[in-house]
């Protein structure tokens, strides 16, 4: 079962903000909206004319565990630019084999390419295409992330597609 908001260790923090005046110091307010398995989450930056970033956020977790052990945040960037797909996993990973993100069994999969690691966690990164992205809209059953683990042994990790088109819409609002 997917939790319904993400763990904040494993938030991809791909979502820049201008910095903070050095006389006040303001949390930026954050929003949130769950869509079934998926979640949009706003940040309004503090600072004068402060601007909105969004994402699309979904936190996995294998069966009989309750630690999120995988999360695919979804953004675009400013003025309407193409969807951008982030995925982090432990960070106990073969970095070579990347990590996909098929819709289903005949699915090859979407190829994401490492960009950093942590001692917690690794991110990796690629550009969605429109045709993955009506796939994902049009899924009723799970997908799944694949990737290796240090050891080289394969880690499929299920992925569920409920609520993604509503929340990708809400994404797409002003």
């Amino acid at each position: 079962m997917m939790p319904t908001s993400p763990s904040p260790y494993l938030l991809a923090g791909v979502i820049l903000f201008p910095a903070a005046s050095t006389n006040a110091q303001v949390s930026p307010q954050r929003t949130t909206a769950t869509y079934q398995d998926w979640m949009v989450s706003c940040v309004m930056a503090s600072t004068p004319g402060g601007q909105k970033a969004c994402e699309v956020v979904q936190s996995q977790t294998l069966e009989g565990q309750t630690s999120p052990v995988s999360q695919i945040t979804i953004n675009r960037a400013d003025g309407g630019g193409p969807f951008k797909l982030f995925v982090q996993v432990p960070a106990n990973v073969w970095l070579q084999a990347g990590v996909k993100l098929a819709t289903d069994d005949k699915d090859p999969g979407l190829g994401t390419v490492f960009k950093w690691c942590i001692p917690t966690r690794c991110l990796s990164d690629a550009d969605l295409p429109d045709a993955v992205i009506k796939k994902m809209r049009a899924q009723t059953e799970p997908g799944r992330l694949e990737f290796k683990d240090a050891s080289q042994r394969d880690v499929v990790v299920p992925v569920s597609f409920k609520g993604f088109s509503d929340a990708l819409d809400a994404l797409s609002k002003p």
